[in-house]
């Protein structure tokens, strides 16, 4: 199958597929007699994979890690342990700080509601920000 057949198979753009066929992640073969790239159904299921696997949070390198493994006959379910684990723990640390980001911002809407508009000055640009920053700074 073609380029086209193959997005439209898995419901994705083709410029998805070309760009996983750029970076060696699937291997069409060239038609004798057109030229075209050709798809398999190894390239469906890899590129499944891929697109499962991109819903998890795995990045691209880890993707292609975890195809070298199995391309190799191993398993690579350790290594995708491993790896969500990582993630996990990165998306666990993002996740706390957003929130202490949310809290700030709720502070600050409390703090400012009810306080006047002022043109800049010299020394101030936004006196909301400016003296929200420095009477907050004890709060990190």
């Amino acid at each position: 199958m073609r380029v086209n057949q193959l997005a439209k198979l898995l419901d994705i753009t083709p410029d998805t597929v070309r760009f996983y066929t750029r970076i060696n992640i699937l291997s069409p073969v060239k038609s004798k007699s057109n030229g075209y790239k050709e798809y398999g159904q190894q390239d469906v299921s890899r590129l499944r994979f891929v697109l499962s696997a991109r819903q998890l949070g795995f990045s691209v390198d880890d993707i292609r890690q975890i195809l070298g493994e199995a391309d190799k006959h191993e398993s690579p379910c350790p290594m995708v342990r491993r790896i969500f684990d990582e993630r996990m723990q990165e998306f666990e640390k993002q996740f706390q700080e957003m929130k202490r980001v949310r809290e700030r911002m709720r502070a600050a809407v409390r703090d400012w509601d009810g306080k006047p508009d002022k043109e800049p000055t010299g020394h101030m640009i936004c006196h909301l920000i400016e003296s929200f920053a420095s009477e907050h700074q004890e709060m990190k």
